[in-house]
């Protein structure tokens, strides 16, 4: 028997001595105890050395899949005629046996020999020692794992799920931050809220101005428009806001440097992860855009996982408390999740938006796969679903689409107005239908009419007359048959009749009898009241 041993250094084939001993497993520990053991155990009869670490990459990856890799093939072939060959992997084995034709074992007892041998291997290949096995194992083991995780700095999409977090946490503080110097300010100009909605214009000018005095010193001309600067030094004189003291305008600023600094890192931000996605998801921005790709992405845990979803799953991704509260109170499922916020579904309207939603979530999971396993870095297949989708959802509406805001190039044309011209298609239609005069004599049309009504009352007589004579036979038929129903009664039944109006005579008798003396007694006994009362 032979033993095929895998080392960092390359294939190693032992010959087994002693075939005996494998039969108790629990001995074979004691075996390998010491080097000269071992060495009576088994014995090294061919070694196959790797040239270099990607021949030793390559070899390690086709044994974790279970296969053998072409250089082990011919080592075999050269070394194993003959003999049974015990191999750690059964999937190998097989493998082996069915290409090589070489019969192969695998136990527990080989197993145990193959842990003895790894425990004594320094001692068993001369010239392999300790201290050259440990470097080569571990980049092998470096090799072996960027070759199963397929690094690439380029694909690391955890940038992308860190980027989007932070820019939804730095949205939530902003409009906390920018309604707190809304409120604070507005003790001492409250008119400044309604003439400055923007946040970031409002932190600006609440900076540049400090006390309301100020304001019509000032030039706001940078910050803001002329007819809103005007405005604001006009509420500035009449405003009905308190005093404030340099002391809290100070803080007020500081609150305001702070507003102004996290609107210039989130635009910073914004940028860094536009660049991200166009680099690691091409496909997927160009479909839905940067923040839609980016939050679903960051929902689904990685581009890897979000790729072996299907598309109904995209299509609700993100609206799962709907979903479940929906399947427990059994009313409709929800039609989108985090993909509602695309600018297709955007543009489509009530009734479409549904369809464009099914559409856009089969296609994004097309282009999320093809930027998490596919080689090409471009985004062509993006833009062409995203055309595809765009003509589908002028189809559905009937009419083209907006142009996105700094699309457009050139004046638009003013067209004269043709009733004859469909809007937005540009094809013609039917023209519209002249006036049928022939219409106007209704005396061929009222005959007619007249001479159907007459055919129709007839009718409706005669079925009618039909319908009472038929009712009139079931009536005297159901009669007659109840007249024989009672003859029958009474001829088998007149002796049993007689006797009981014979006894309810009796009691009628006995009835009025009883009657008649109850009062005779009472009449008697009122007398013998009346005479003991005289006494």
């Amino acid at each position: 028997m032979l033993l095929l041993f895998e080392t960092p250094g390359g294939f190693a084939i032992f010959k087994v001595l002693d075939e005996g001993k494998l039969s108790s497993v629990e001995d074979l520990g004691n075996v390998f105890s010491s080097p000269e053991s071992a060495r009576k155990m088994v014995k090294l009869k061919a070694f196959d050395k790797f040239d270099n670490t990607s021949d030793a990459l390559e070899a390690v990856a086709k044994l974790v899949e279970g296969t053998p890799s072409k250089g082990l093939r011919k080592f075999l072939k050269a070394n194993c005629k003959g003999e049974t060959l015990a191999v750690a992997d059964s999937k190998l084995g097989n493998i082996i046996k069915e290409k090589l034709t070489i019969d192969c074992v695998h136990n527990n007892a080989v197993m145990e020999l193959l842990r003895g041998v790894r425990s004594q291997l320094s001692e068993l290949i001369t010239g392999l020692g300790e201290q050259d096995l440990a470097p080569m194992s571990l980049e092998l083991s470096h090799s072996l794992a960027r070759y199963k995780l397929k690094f690439s700095s380029d694909k690391v999409d955890t940038m992308i799920i860190q980027a989007i977090g932070l820019l939804d946490d730095l949205d939530k503080e902003l409009n906390t931050y920018a309604m707190r110097v809304r409120e604070w300010y507005g003790w001492h100009f409250p008119e400044l809220a309604k003439i400055i909605s923007d946040n970031i214009l409002y932190a600006k000018s609440v900076k540049l101005m400090g006390n309301r005095i100020n304001a019509a010193k000032l030039d706001f001309s940078e910050i803001l428009a002329d007819e809103v600067e005007a405005e604001l030094k006009e509420a500035s004189v009449i405003s009905m806001g308190t005093e404030v003291s340099d002391l809290d305008l100070i803080h007020i600023r500081e609150l305001c440097d702070q507003v102004l600094s996290l609107a210039e890192y989130r635009a910073q931000l914004y940028d860094y992860l536009k660049s991200r996605m166009n680099t690691i998801a091409p496909n997927l921005t160009a479909l839905v855009g940067e923040l839609v790709g980016a939050r679903l992405i960051s929902h689904g845990g990685s581009l890897l996982n979000l790729a072996k979803q299907p598309g109904s799953t995209v299509q609700i991704l993100g609206a799962e408390k709907a979903l479940f509260r929906a399947l427990k109170t059994k009313h409709n499922t929800p039609k989108y999740g985090l993909i509602f916020h695309a600018s297709v579904v955007g543009q489509a309207g009530r009734k479409n938006k549904p369809r464009i939603a099914r559409s856009l979530a089969a296609k994004a999971a097309l282009s999320i796969r093809c930027d998490a396993l596919g080689d090409a870095g471009d985004n062509s297949m993006g833009v062409e679903n995203r055309l595809k989708l765009e003509a589908r959802l002028r189809s559905l509406e009937g009419k083209d689409l907006g142009r996105l805001a700094g699309s457009a190039k050139g004046k638009p044309k003013i067209e004269v107005y043709n009733k004859d011209k469909k809007m937005g298609s540009g094809g013609l239609i039917a023209p519209a239908e002249t006036y049928n005069t022939a219409a106007d004599s209704l005396l061929v049309q009222t005959t007619v009419s007249a001479e159907n009504g007459v055919k129709e009352k007839k009718d409706k007589k005669k079925k009618k007359k039909a319908e009472a004579e038929e009712e009139e036979e079931a009536k005297a038929e159901e009669s007659s048959k109840k007249k024989k129903k009672k003859k029958a009664k009474t001829e088998v039944e007149p002796e049993v009749v007689e006797p009981a109006k014979k006894e309810k005579k009796k009691k009628k008798r006995k009835h009025e009898e009883e009657e008649t003396e109850e009062p005779a007694k009472k009449k008697e006994e009122r007398k013998e009241g009346e005479e003991e009362e005289e006494e």
